[in-house]
């Protein structure tokens, strides 16, 4: 996905693109912490037989502008999502959202008032506590890890989001997965959005009082073996929804999409065609 729009969004330039039918129901795809777009390589085709499927990297994130001083925060990508929404006409479109992207998608809906006509949540920052065990030691200490030697870094970065998931994930979607950060100006990238996430846990208390108020139908998905927010955090936020459905795949971490791309394709394609 080459990510060929451009939106020059509150917070910096979006990177965003587009697939399927122009006509069809609209989907977006929303990627979390320390992903991009990169992770649904395997889901935007599939479900682009059907909905028209947007895709979007984050302020910070993948392709679009990162530089320091940028507010990564929740509410600004929260904001940046509801201004991006306006920006392509979108007035409820089906929302799927993985990770930290899960509380953005969650924090337009129920902070900015974006309507969504379904959501799906896939091991999303929602519930807490969450978190790999590598952010409970660096987040405090972004200020000494960016100044780890490249090659270091490189190979802590590599390291870390191969944690993500329960497959491996082969050297070239590695290398995809990972590029964003490695080099000077993405190590740099890398600690300043991690330093974001510190704040999360203050935005996501601000949005659990919603979630019974939630009346949209809910797809909760998750991977068994996720060691970064694991698979009883879902069920939590299941329980907390009225009416959400809850499918806990097996064989699938923290990368859902990209351990699981079959059975999420499947599951996501039922859900957002109403097959209730």
């Amino acid at each position: 996905m080459e990510l060929t729009g451009h939106y020059d969004g509150p917070y910096g330039e979006v990177r965003w693109d587009a697939f399927g039918d122009p006509g069809a129901e609209p989907v977006v795809l929303l990627h979390g912490t320390p992903f991009s777009s990169t992770i649904w390589h395997g889901i935007a085709p599939a479900l682009a037989a059907r909905f028209r499927v947007h895709v979007w990297d984050m302020p910070g994130y993948g392709r679009s502008a990162a530089h320091d001083g940028q507010d990564l925060s929740l509410d600004a990508l929260a904001a940046t999502f509801t201004a991006l929404l306006g920006h392509w006409g979108l007035t409820a479109p089906s929302v799927v959202a993985h990770d930290s992207g899960g509380a953005v998608a969650l924090g337009a809906h129920l902070l900015h008032g974006v309507p969504y006509r379904r959501l799906a949540l896939l091991d999303a920052v929602s519930v807490p506590p969450w978190g790999s065990p590598f952010f409970d030691v660096a987040g405090p200490h972004t200020g000494v890890f960016a100044r780890l030697p490249a090659e270091l870094n490189d190979a802590l970065i590599r390291a870390y989001v191969t944690t993500a998931a329960a497959t491996d994930l082969g050297p070239a979607l590695l290398d995809d997965l990972t590029a964003p950060w490695r080099g000077p100006g993405g190590q740099a990238a890398f600690y300043r959005q991690l330093t974001a996430r510190g704040a999360d846990p203050a935005f996501v208390e601000r949005l659990t009082g919603g979630y019974a108020g939630i009346d949209i139908p809910v797809l909760v998905c998750w991977g068994a073996e996720d060691r970064w927010i694991p698979a009883d955090r879902g069920r939590a936020l299941a329980a907390r929804i009225p009416g959400a459905r809850l499918r806990v795949i097996p064989g699938a971490g923290h990368l859902l999409p990209l351990d699981r791309p079959a059975e999420l394709a499947t599951a996501l394609y039922g859900f957002l065609r109403g097959d209730d």
